[in-house]
């Protein structure tokens, strides 16, 4: 069918996930934009995650199957742009799922800007898999903002986020191995990297996007030495914005005191992590009035002043916060 839509690739990275791709596939080839590019890059699957692509590719032109060895989730996106053909791409990570206007909400986000804006990002749904409840991310409100605005709206966690999804922008913002691969928390290291090149990015805040938390995933797993790569991404991060704008350094700093906080909370039930947790702790302190600033969100204030009462009492509010928010 003729079209003179540009043609959008989504980039859908797939990894021993069978029990969740066909929710997320289906939700893709039922957009009501219809002129996509869909590249399924199964990396490396050991389930059958590889065969449930490949039926979803034979029944819908629009997908390309690539299997390829695993080489990590940055490898695969990276894979991905290499091979796409659209003019825009939005990535999908293979366990979520998105609303049936995901694309074509983003798009008109563009469109409204009369496509000077390169970047559109919509909000996301979080979805608590123990509980099933979902909470919209977003204020309903759009907005055109420059891209260094969106940098400290992202680093105070002010509607703007790190990840990868929820984003549709022109290919070329996506430079070569545009994701550091074989790091986690790859989405701090990248998404920056965006709005650094970004006059306008056309935002609507409305959640698209359903984000699924699972007990087993990165961020939420028991602590491991590769969980310090958050530290380095977001360190890295800091060095390239406030390279650009100096007057940023309050915002960096505070994205940097977070890392340290939420790399702590990982390490609170975990065993041999003292020096870890000493050093963080260091840190948090050392660095305070990043987060005792009025910009910062309160919560980060209530973290500070009860560390300061100890780790102990810490980790019992830190454990209680996690069950009110009902996601266990």
């Amino acid at each position: 069918m003729a079209t003179n839509k540009p043609l959008i690739t989504i980039i859908i990275p797939i990894y021993n996930v069978e029990k969740y791709l066909s929710k997320c596939l289906d939700s893709v080839i039922n957009q009501d934009y219809h002129n996509l590019e869909v590249l399924l890059v199964d990396d490396g699957s050991t389930d059958s995650s590889g065969k449930i692509a490949d039926e979803y590719g034979a029944k819908d032109k629009r997908i390309k199957v690539i299997h390829k060895e695993n080489g990590g989730l940055s490898d695969a996106r990276n894979y991905g742009l290499k091979l796409m053909t659209g003019d825009y791409v939005t990535f999908i990570d293979s366990d979520d799922y998105v609303t049936s206007d995901y694309v074509s909400f983003m798009y008109n986000l563009l469109k409204e800007t009369d496509f000077t804006a390169p970047l559109a990002i919509c909000s996301i749904i979080n979805v608590y898999s123990g509980s099933g409840r979902k909470k919209d991310d977003g204020n309903q409100t759009k907005a055109v903002l420059t891209g260094k605005t969106c940098i400290e709206m992202m680093c105070y966690h002010d509607l703007v986020d790190t990840c990868a999804y929820a984003k549709l922008g022109r290919k070329e913002l996506y430079t070569d191995d545009f994701f550091p691969k074989d790091k986690l928390f790859e989405d701090i290291g990248s998404t920056y990297k965006l709005f650094l090149q970004c006059d306008k990015v056309a935002c609507g805040f409305s959640g698209k996007y359903y984000y699924v938390i699972r007990p087993n995933s990165i961020v939420r797993s028991n602590f491991s030495p590769k969980k310090l790569e958050l530290l380095e991404m977001t360190d890295k991060m800091a060095k390239d914005v406030t390279a650009k704008y100096p007057d940023l350094q309050s915002a960096v700093s505070r994205r940097q005191v977070y890392a340290r906080f939420s790399t702590l909370n990982q390490t609170l039930h975990s065993k041999d992590v003292k020096e870890v947790q000493k050093q963080l702790v260091k840190y948090i302190k050392l660095n305070k009035k990043a987060i005792l600033n009025k910009k910062a969100p309160r919560r980060d204030k209530i973290a500070y002043y009860l560390l300061c009462l100890g780790l102990p009492l810490y980790r019992y509010a830190w454990s209680q916060y996690e069950q009110r928010k009902g996601d266990n």
